[in-house]
């Protein structure tokens, strides 16, 4: 049985990631964005072709808008790390490679 409740988290979650308003999603998905709050909420069912605008407008699989993976999950967290990449202009891009590359040692220190 499907989790709604699951499934608007998620979305929400990598709508945050994109900076997109419920909004800007809404009007992406071709909703009114007092349906979209209800998907985020979990207060209502979406229709399987919304559901796939949504994976499609926020570029990430059906897969991962549906399960429950743990905001740790490794497929989960390169996705996200890939998601804010994209989401980036050049410099933006550009800057955190060079924070990432500058605290990676520090990391593996930790021993991770």
């Amino acid at each position: 049985m499907l989790d709604y409740k699951i499934i608007g988290r998620n979305i929400r979650k990598y709508r945050k990631l994109y900076n997109y308003s419920q909004e800007q999603l809404a009007e992406k998905v071709q909703i009114s964005t007092i349906h979209m709050s209800h998907i985020e909420t979990g207060n209502t069912k979406l229709s399987l072709p919304v559901f796939c605008e949504i994976a499609k407008a926020l570029n990430v699989s059906t897969d991962l808008l549906l399960s429950d993976v743990p905001v740790g999950d490794d497929e989960g967290t390169k996705q996200a790390v890939t998601l804010l990449l994209e989401s980036c202009n050049e410099k933006q891009a550009e800057l955190l490679m060079n924070l990432l590359t500058a605290i990676k040692p520090e990391i593996e220190k930790l021993e991770l």
